[in-house]
């Protein structure tokens, strides 16, 4: 008979734990999945609310500051749409639903290589396709502002945000940032509200229509309206969050698009006059 505390009965007990424990861990990892996915879709919710400026304009407050049901009321004046970045058209071939921009980003049958000496985002790879999502009021077609998925390198990885632009598609609205890891008091003041308000109104492109919106470094020019003030002792996400913003504007990215939305907004407006 074997004793108690022998190697047999002790390594026999680990396992059991092991499995009992690794059944446990799964089965409430696929418990929860569906409210980590609901709570994404609210922070998503939540970021392109912040980059539109809506929850200002209606509450008064910052989207994170909604409850989920104010939330869900301004999330009615938004819609999306998946865009084929090399046509600048609007595509049904993939499922919205399931689209995701990572994901897209790192397939080679989704993606192409990101070659763009001149706006270097430090990134190797773009979708071929990306989300988009339009503001307009309910009970309406009429498009107040479109809102661009946009991602770049800054200091320490990679930055994810929203870029909303106003119905002229050359006016920044607002730009936030998801996710990154960029150092707190210095690059992290990406995520300061008011550096974020100096956006608003903030021109994309200069007069030849080519992307000029920059991070200035240092404080920005008096009546510069390309500008937004630097974050101090971060040059390098600065800079990158320069290169990200005039890359995803640029023809490599959503300028095809934007030419192409431009020409049916043009057309819609001069149809209602």
């Amino acid at each position: 008979m074997q004793q108690r505390d022998s190697l047999f009965n002790t390594l026999l007990v680990a396992t059991v734990l092991c499995v009992v424990c690794s059944l446990a861990v799964s089965g409430a990892a696929v418990a929860l999945r569906p409210r980590q996915e609901a709570n994404e879709k609210l922070d998503q919710q939540k970021n392109i609310l912040d980059a539109t400026g809506l929850a200002i304009g209606e509450y008064g407050v910052q989207a994170s500051q909604l409850d989920r049901e104010q939330i869900e009321t301004l999330n009615g004046w938004i819609s999306q749409k998946l865009v084929d970045l090399e046509s600048g058209s609007y595509t049904d071939e993939t499922n919205i639903d399931l689209y995701n921009m990572i994901e897209a980003a790192s397939g080679s049958d989704t993606s192409v290589p990101i070659d763009n000496s001149t706006y270097n985002i430090g990134e190797p790879r773009r979708p071929k396709i990306m989300k988009v999502f339009f503001v307009q009021e309910p009970g309406t077609d009429k498009i107040k502002q479109v809102v661009l998925p946009v991602y770049g390198k800054g200091l320490w990885g990679t930055l994810y945000g929203y870029l909303a632009l106003r119905s002229d598609l050359e006016t920044i609205q607002g730009l936030t940032f998801y996710q990154h890891k960029e150092t707190p008091g210095l690059g992290g003041e990406v995520d300061n509200p008011s550096w974020k308000a100096q956006w608003e109104g903030v021109k994309l492109f200069d007069e030849s229509g080519k992307p000029a919106a920059t991070v200035f470094k240092g404080p920005a020019p008096s009546g510069d309206q390309y500008s937004v003030d630097g974050l101090s002792g971060a040059t390098i996400t600065s800079r990158g969050v320069t290169n990200l913003i005039r890359y995803w504007a640029s023809d490599d990215a959503y300028g095809k698009y934007l030419n192409k939305l431009a020409q049916e907004l043009a057309s819609t407006n001069e149809g209602a006059k």
